[in-house]
C-alpha cells in the first residue's frame, strides 16, 4: 500500500526518561510506539492516499477531479475514447447585471404587519411581488468543453487501474493492450495553469489517437440560442475551441472565452486536418489545455481570453514535462501535506474504492474516515485558492449548462459548510477566495438593504452568482433569509480566532459592521414578545406546521408551494445575529474603535430573542413551538447554535443541549450528504462519537458517488465532502470551548490513531496519537503565544525543545501552561513523574 510519505515516524522524538507510574519506560530518542507493538510502528501500512479502480468511469460521476482552483477537469480513463471533461471557473452564463428592485421597502411595513399578525401566506404573496429581486433567477455556472482522445489502437484490455493519487493530485490510467502498457496522467497545475495530459508507452511507436476539442452549448431551452462555440485546428501542432456565454434571463451573455490545446510528441507523425489532431506511432506525447475567458471581475468583462492562453503555453513551451510535473507536486504538497489523519486499515481497505464502499458496515474499515477527511482538504486545495472564484455547489467540476440548482454559491448552508475544513485542517489561504466574495457581495448589499428593505448597511440572502447579485431569489419560501451574509461573515472572525491576524481583522471589520448596521435597522420589537426579531424571516427550506398553513399555487415561481415558510425571528436567525453582533462588539474592543457603536450593539443584542425548548423537549425551529410539514427535513438550521456556532454546549447549556438531542433524534439519517455531515459534527459536539459515526455510515452508503463526492438529491455536490472532513476534525479536536479537547468523540472503532497538523483557535497547530482509545502524546506549535488549555483528567508531562519542563496538574479538568510564539511544546499524558537525563 503506498504510503503519504510525510514523514518516516511521526514528529514526537523526546530526549528523556520517564518514570510511570505503572512502571519504567525509557523513551530515549524512539517516537511513541516505535520498536513494539505501538500505533506508531505501523503508521506507514495505514496510509492509503489513492482513490482507485479496476474499470472506467462510465458516467461523470463516477470520473475523478482534477484541479488548479481555476480549471478543473473529470477524467474519465477509458481505453477507447478518453473524455476528460473540463471547466474555467468564470464561464458562466449572462453578464454583470443587478436584481434590486427599487421602492421594494415601501410594501416592508405592511409585510411586517401581516406576520405579526399570522397572516402569513397574504405576506407571502406580498413578500414575491415586491421584494423579491429581479430577476428571480440568477446566473448559471457553465462547462466549457471536452477534450476527446479516440485512440488507433484494439483489442483486450488487461491489467486495467485507474486512480487518483490526493497527495501527488496527478489522477493516472494504467492497462495493457496488445502486449503494450500504456500509462496516462492527468493534473490541473497551479503553477503552470493548464491541464497537463501525459501519454507513454513501454514500446515505442505505440501511441496513436485523434484528438478533437469540443465546446459545450445549452440545447435544452429555446432561449439559450444565444451561447456558440466554434472548434478549429491551430498551427500544425494543436486546436482551439472559442466562444461566448449565452444571454439567460433577459441578461445578455458578456463572456467571451479560449480553450487550446497544444501537442508536444516524441516520435511519431502529428498532423492537424481541420478540428482533428492525429497522431501516429508516437513514443511518448505530452498535452497542454489552457483555457481562459474576458472575465476581470464582477463588473468587468474587458479581458483578452486569446492573450492570456497564448501566455500559458509560450511559458509552458519553454520547459519539460519533468520540472511541470514535479513543480506542481511540490506546490500541491506544499498545502496538502500539512495535516493527516491515521486510522487502522481493515479486511476491505485494499479494494477498489466504489467496492470499498460498499462493502463498509461502519466498523469494519477506520481508515475510510481518513481517506474522506484527506478527500475533502484535496478538493478544497483544487477548487479554492488564492486568487480563484469561491468553490461552488459543485466546486470547479460541471459537465452540465443547466446544473442543479445552477450550480451557484447557496449560503443557507452549502457556501459556508464548503469552507468548515479550512482553517481546522490547516488550509487556511484557501477561504481568501470566500472572503474576497463577502467584499464584492456588499456592494449591490448596500443596493439592495436600501431599496428593498430602507435601512442601511448591506444585506445578503440565500444565494449568488458569478456577478455577486444579493436581492432575494427563488421565491419568498428561500428569499426571505435575510441573514446569508450575516453568516458569512461570522467566518471572518472564525479566521481571526484561528490565525490572531489583527490586520486581517481590521481589514474585515467594515465588512462586518455594515452587516450589523442593517439588521440594526431591520430588527422590529415583537408586539406579544418584546423581543427583537428579523421579519420578514425564514428558517431555510423548511415548512412549519402550523394551522392553515395548506398548499397554495404560488405566483412568484410559478409552483404549487406546500405552504410558506415565511415567518418572523426564526431560530437560526437569531442565532447568527447574536454571534455576529458579539463578534463585532468584540472586534471593536480589540482594534479600540467605535465604542458607542459597541455599546448599541450589546444592547440590541440582549434584547434578541432567545432559543426555547419545545413540548418535545427540542429546540424550536421558530418562535412559536411549531412542528414540520417534512417529518425528515433534510435542514437542521435551528442547530447552528451548537455547530457551526458555539451558543449551546454540553457544558454551558446542557438544556439546550439536550434540545439539540432531541432534534437530532427526530430527524434521524435521511437528508443528503451535506445534511449527514452536519448532524455528524453537531453529533461530534454532543460527545456521542456511535451517533456520529452511524450518520458517517449512512452518508457512504446513500450519500456517496463512487469517487467520494456527496449526492444531494441525485446530483454531484461537493458541500457534503468538505463537511464530513470537517466533522471527522471535529470528532477528533475540538476548540471552541477556549481549551483543546482532544478525542471529545472518538468511536470505539477508532481506538488507535494519529492526527498531524490540525489547527485550532488561539493561534495553536497540534499532532497527537492515542491508543486504546486514550490519548498518549500531543505536540503544540503555538503561533501567537497565548496560554495554552487542555481539558485532561490526568497528570501529564511537559516538554520543550526536547528537555521535560514541568508536570502539569489538572485543575476543573484542565491543564494550562503559557506558551511563546514560534515554540513547539509536547505533553505527555497520564504519566507519574520525571527524571531528567
Amino acid at each position: 500500500m503506498r504510503t503519504l510519505g510525510l514523514k518516516k515516524s511521526f514528529p514526537f522524538a523526546f530526549r528523556f526518561t520517564l518514570i510511570l507510574s505503572a512502571g519504567l519506560a525509557v523513551m530515549g530518542n524512539a517516537s511513541p510506539g516505535e520498536g513494539g507493538d505501538g500505533i506508531m510502528a505501523d503508521l506507514n501500512d495505514w496510509a492509503n492516499l489513492k482513490l482507485w479502480y479496476s474499470r472506467p468511469a462510465s458516467k461523470w460521476t463516477e470520473a475523478l477531479p482534477v484541479g488548479n482552483g481555476r480549471l478543473g477537469a473529470m477524467v474519465f480513463g477509458k481505453t477507447d475514447e478518453e473524455r476528460i471533461q473540463f471547466n474555467e471557473e468564470t464561464y458562466w452564463s449572462g453578464g454583470p447585471y443587478s436584481q434590486t428592485v427599487k421602492g421594494g421597502y415601501n410594501a416592508l411595513p405592511e409585510i411586517q404587519k401581516l406576520i405579526f399578525d399570522g397572516d402569513y401566506i397574504k405576506a407571502h404573496r406580498l413578500f414575491g411581488r415586491h421584494l423579491m429581486g429581479y430577476p428571480v433567477e440568477q446566473q448559471k455556472y457553465q462547462s466549457l468543453g471536452d477534450l476527446i482522445l479516440k485512440f488507433a489502437a484494439g483489442g483486450e484490455v488487461q491489467d486495467y487501474r485507474r486512480e487518483l493519487d490526493l497527495d501527488t493530485a496527478v489522477a493516472a490510467v494504467g492497462y495493457t493492450q496488445q502486449g503494450v502498457r500504456y500509462v496516462r496522467e492527468v493534473f490541473s497545475s497551479p503553477i503552470d495553469q493548464a491541464i497537463v495530459v501525459r501519454l507513454t508507452a513501454d514500446q515505442p511507436g505505440s501511441i496513436s489517437f485523434t484528438a478533437e476539442l469540443r465546446g459545450c452549448r445549452n440545447e435544452a431551452h429555446s432561449n439559450y440560442a444565444t451561447d456558440y462555440f466554434q472548434m478549429d485546428g491551430y498551427g500544425d501542432d494543436g486546436l482551439v475551441v472559442r466562444g461566448k456565454s449565452a444571454d439567460y434571463l433577459g441578461v445578455e451573455g458578456k463572456i467571451r472565452y479560449r480553450a487550446r490545446l497544444k501537442a508536444v510528441p516524441a516520435g511519431g507523425r502529428m498532423v492537424v486536418d481541420g478540428p482533428y489532431l492525429k497522431i501516429s506511432g508516437a513514443d511518448a506525447l505530452t498535452l497542454y489545455l489552457a483555457a481562459a475567458t474576458n472575465f476581470v471581475n464582477y463588473k468587468d468583462v474587458s479581458g483578452d481570453p486569446q492573450a492570456r492562453v497564448d501566455a500559458v503555453l509560450e511559458a509552458l513551451g519553454k520547459r519539460s514535462y519533468e520540472d511541470i510535473k514535479a513543480e506542481h507536486i511540490q506546490e500541491h504538497r506544499r498545502l496538502f501535506r500539512r495535516a493527516a489523519i491515521h486510522l487502522p486499515a481493515g479486511p476491505t481497505s485494499d479494494l477498489p474504492t466504489d467496492e470499498r464502499l460498499a462493502a463498509f458496515d461502519g466498523a469494519s474499515d477506520p481508515a475510510l474516515a481518513a481517506l474522506y477527511f484527506q478527500f475533502g482538504r484535496y478538493l478544497l486545495i483544487s477548487s479554492s485558492r488564492p486568487g480563484t472564484q469561491p468553490a461552488n455547489l459543485q466546486g470547479i467540476w460541471n459537465e452540465s449548462m443547466n446544473p442543479s440548482w445552477d450550480s451557484k454559491y447557496t449560503t443557507n448552508i452549502n457556501t459556508e459548510m464548503n469552507y468548515w475544513p479550512a482553517e481546522v485542517g490547516n488550509l487556511s489561504e484557501c477561504t481568501e477566495p470566500l472572503f474576497r466574495m463577502v467584499k464584492e457581495l456588499t456592494e449591490q448589499g448596500r443596493e439592495v438593504a436600501r431599496e428593498h428593505y430602507g435601512a442601511g448597511g448591506w444585506v445578503f440572502h440565500q444565494n449568488t452568482d458569478l456577478w455577486r447579485v444579493a436581492a432575494p431569489m427563488d421565491g419568498p419560501d428561500w428569499g426571505a433569509f435575510t441573514t446569508g451574509g450575516a453568516w458569512l461573515c461570522t467566518h471572518l472572525w472564525e479566521h481571526y480566532l484561528f490565525s490572531g491576524d489583527v490586520e486581517f481583522l481590521r481589514g474585515s471589520y467594515p465588512l462586518m459592521k455594515g452587516s450589523v448596521e442593517f439588521f440594526l435597522d431591520f430588527l422590529v420589537e415583537h408586539p406579544k414578545y418584546g423581543w427583537l426579531v428579523t421579519n420578514p424571516s425564514t428558517s431555510p427550506e423548511n415548512f412549519p406546521a402550523w394551522p392553515g398553513n395548506d398548499p397554495f399555487y404560488d405566483e412568484a415561481c410559478a409552483w404549487m408551494s406546500p405552504g410558506t415558510t415565511i415567518c418572523a425571528g426564526s431560530t437560526i436567525d437569531m442565532q447568527i445575529l447574536s454571534d455576529l453582533f458579539g463578534y463585532v462588539a468584540e472586534a471593536a474592543e480589540i482594534l479600540g474603535v467605535d465604542p458607542e457603536f459597541r455599546k448599541v450593539v450589546l444592547e440590541k443584542r440582549g434584547r434578541l430573542a432567545p432559543m426555547k425548548i419545545g413540548k418535545n423537549g427540542d429546540l424550536q425551529e421558530w418562535l412559536e413551538d411549531w412542528g414540520q410539514k417534512e417529518e425528515s427535513h433534510r435542514h437542521i438550521s435551528n442547530l447552528y447554535g451548537l455547530y457551526p456556532g458555539n451558543q449551546i454546549s454540553l457544558k454551558r447549556t446542557s438544556e439546550l443541549a439536550k434540545g439539540c438531542r432531541a432534534v437530532l433524534e427526530q430527524r434521524g439519517l435521511e437528508g443528503n450528504g451535506w445534511s449527514s455531515a452536519w448532524k455528524m459534527a453537531c453529533w461530534a459536539r454532543l460527545a456521542e462519537p456511535i451517533k456520529a459515526l452511524e450518520n458517517f455510515n449512512y452518508c457512504v452508503h446513500n450519500y456517496t458517488l463512487p469517487n467520494l463526492f456527496s449526492i444531494c438529491s441525485k446530483a454531484m455536490q461537493v458541500d457534503g465532502s468538505f463537511g464530513v472532513t470537517a466533522a471527522v476534525a471535529e470528532m477528533l479536536l475540538q476548540s471552541h470551548e477556549g481549551e483543546l479537547d482532544f478525542l471529545p468523540a472518538l468511536p470505539a472503532v477508532w481506538g488507535e490513531g494519529a492526527a498531524e497538523g490540525l489547527c485550532a483557535r488561539g493561534g495553536f497547530e497540534v499532532s497527537f496519537t492515542w491508543k486504546k482509545g486514550v490519548l498518549s502524546v500531543a505536540e503544540i506549535k503555538s503561533k501567537l503565544g497565548k496560554t495554552c488549555r487542555i481539558r485532561a483528567e490526568r497528570q501529564s508531562v511537559l516538554s520543550t525543545a526536547g528537555k521535560v519542563s514541568k508536570n502539569l496538574y489538572p485543575k476543573n479538568g484542565i491543564i494550562e501552561f503559557e506558551t511563546r510564539p514560534g515554540q513547539t511544546y509536547t505533553v505527555v499524558f497520564g504519566l507519574g513523574v520525571w527524571v531528567m537525563r
